[in-house]
Order: C-alpha cells, then structure tokens, then sequence
C-alpha cells in the first residue's frame, strides 16, 4: 500500500469517528484499521528518512572527493 493511500483512508477512518452514527462493533474494527494504517505511514516515513539521509551523505561524500 502507497503513503498517499493509507493516509487517506485513515483520515476516512477519522471522519467515521467523530461522526456520532458509528456503531460500537464498527468502532472496534475502525480503530484497529487505523492502527494499521498509522503503522503503515510511520514505517514509509522512516524509510524513506533513511533513504534521503544516505542520498544526502552520498552527495556530501562525492562533494567533498572533488575538492581533494
């Protein structure tokens, strides 16, 4: 599943529950979805962190062999 995907549907996720029509047995299984879901995003954002930070070594590695 993509960021973009999981977010969105975890803001639906939200919307569903502040709304006062939610069922206590949707509840359940919303809030778990959700957990998921934040699960999802928390681990694309730590890779693709881990990612930028080596990009960003590999530029300042290349940078400083053209100087010597």
């Amino acid at each position: 599943m993509k960021y973009k995907q999981a977010f969105q549907e975890l803001n639906k996720i939200l919307k569903d529950l502040q709304s006062e029509d939610i069922d206590v047995d949707e509840l359940t299984d919303k809030v778990k979805r959700a957990l998921e879901l934040i699960k999802i995003c928390k681990e694309k954002i730590e890779k693709t962190e881990l990612e930028v930070k080596k990009i960003i070594e590999e530029f300042q590695r290349s940078s400083l062999e053209k100087e010597v």
